[in-house]
């Protein structure tokens, strides 16, 4: 008697079966564009975040080199040849420097550079701090007696 051939488990592929294999191109480009669209809205708000980081790197320095000035004054009752003013000093994101100073008066400034550009803060020697100028779309503190950290202008 001739022998049948067995009937195989396997089956043709369907086509489910070879439609559940990938993605097709609609899924693809729905996933890319919601990727697009979370990196829109992310992105600048994480770049605000770093640049508010970053503004504590200036108002801390400078509150550094104040009191180093008025230690000095305490110690020689003259500004002239303090340490904050002897020597610009700088960071990854802003250049300090003294200015307008004189043996009763100072006035210290944080300049922001790279992508700080665009920020500049001071103190004097009445601890008058004031966000002297800031990049396009933050706002000015009104009045202008603090440092600005945020773009409303929120101190």
């Amino acid at each position: 008697m001739p022998t049948r051939p067995r009937p195989s488990n396997r089956r043709p592929p369907t086509a489910v079966a070879v439609r559940s294999r990938g993605f097709t191109l609609i899924e693809l480009m729905i996933t890319v564009a919601i990727v697009a669209i979370l990196a829109g809205v992310a992105l600048p708000a994480y770049n605000q975040y770093v640049v508010r980081g970053n503004v504590p790197q200036a108002t801390s320095r400078l509150a550094t080199l104040q009191v180093q000035m008025e230690q000095f004054f305490q110690d020689n009752r003259t500004f002239v040849g303090a340490p904050g003013c002897t020597a610009d000093t700088s960071n990854r994101f802003f250049d300090f420097s003294c200015s307008a100073q004189t043996a009763t008066t100072f006035t210290l400034q944080a300049v922001g550079k790279g992508s700080m550009a665009g920020f500049t803060y001071t103190v004097n020697h009445q601890n008058v701090r004031t966000s002297a100028s800031l990049p396009e779309g933050w706002t000015t503190p009104s009045p202008n007696t603090c440092w600005a950290i945020r773009k409303d202008g929120a101190c």
